[in-house]
């Protein structure tokens, strides 16, 4: 049976050796017949690594296949600028993941009620991949709730190019035991052939795929460029919050016309592409979206300590 709202305590879950993910319960609503129920929100609180609120939150949307730990090494960074919140998207992380068909929009929803209940608003909205589009649909959604937005490699552009190009990947999604046991009784055959780096990945990719069921939606759900429904191009003209666009000029993943897209529609935007730098921009770039981040944000609030040269 459903608990009351008022009866779940909030949780802290560990993230890795030294840093512990918080569980708030927040109200959602799945189904048409309108029942709201309390789901767990998982996130990362920069207060807990030492870091200050400074008068400022900035809440972190990770990307695809991956959770609020991605943002670790750039909130070590910032936490003495601003209150650096990383959140587990729905479906991912340790996130609510209920059996729905997600879109866009059950994000943006998500995140509206993690932000009213944890006193965030008015905030910055940070977001990679995935989470720079849930960020841009979010901002459109309640542009009056939102100081700024910093969109990192965005995801969100509609790209027919991309329907196909995963479509050998296909099978990693069929829920039989047959793939797990093909893809083990080929690791070891793929040694010799020097395909065992392959394998390695496409069993990581699979089991991901398995255990966040957003991810797994979205791939089942997307094959087709008629499915684009939700994509924010004809849209994002209409922002008028000061953003911030950051790409690799190494990017193998988001084309770099659609983060030009977004900085040339969304008025006064600027676009950064950080050198030698491809998508995995927060875990591999770190010092460099400091350094960005930080002037934006000084930019806005020129009272901000900056902090971006932190080791």
């Amino acid at each position: 049976m459903e608990k009351p709202l008022e009866s779940r305590a909030p949780l802290t879950l560990k993230s890795n050796q030294t840093h512990q993910k918080s569980i708030q319960w927040v109200k959602a609503q799945w189904d048409d017949r309108r029942n709201l129920s309390l789901q767990p929100a998982a996130y990362l609180d920069g207060r807990k690594m030492g870091g200050a609120d400074a008068g400022v939150s900035l809440l972190m949307l990770h990307g695809f296949l991956g959770d609020s730990a991605c943002w670790l090494p750039l909130m070590e960074r910032l936490n003495g600028q601003c209150r650096c919140i990383g959140l587990d998207l729905l479906g991912f992380g340790e996130s609510a993941k209920p059996a729905i068909r997600y879109d866009v929009a059950q994000e943006v929803a998500f995140v509206r009620q993690v932000v009213e209940t944890l006193l965030l608003e008015p905030c910055y909205i940070l977001g990679h991949s995935f989470g720079g589009w849930v960020a841009a649909a979010y901002a459109l959604q309640y542009p009056n709730l939102v100081k700024g937005i910093i969109l990192a490699a965005p995801a969100g552009i509609r790209d027919d190019s991309f329907c196909g190009r995963y479509d050998h990947l296909r099978p990693l999604l069929w829920q039989t035991p047959i793939v797990d046991w093909a893809l083990a009784f080929l690791k070891p055959l793929s040694v010799p052939f020097g395909q065992r780096p392959t394998l390695d990945q496409l069993s990581w990719f699979r089991q991901e795929l398995n255990a966040q069921p957003a991810a797994r939606s979205f791939l089942v759900d997307r094959l087709r460029p008629e499915d684009a429904i939700d994509t924010v191009e004809k849209e994002v003209h209409r922002l008028r919050v000061p953003t911030l666009v950051i790409t690799g000029d190494r990017d193998e993943t988001i084309p770099l016309w659609h983060c030009e897209t977004y900085a040339s529609q969304i008025p006064n935007a600027r676009l950064a592409i950080v050198p030698h730098a491809d998508h995995a921009l927060p875990q591999k770039h770190a010092p460099e979206l400091a350094t960005l981040i930080t002037q934006f944000l000084s930019e806005q609030h020129p009272q901000l300590p900056s902090c971006a040269s932190k080791a």
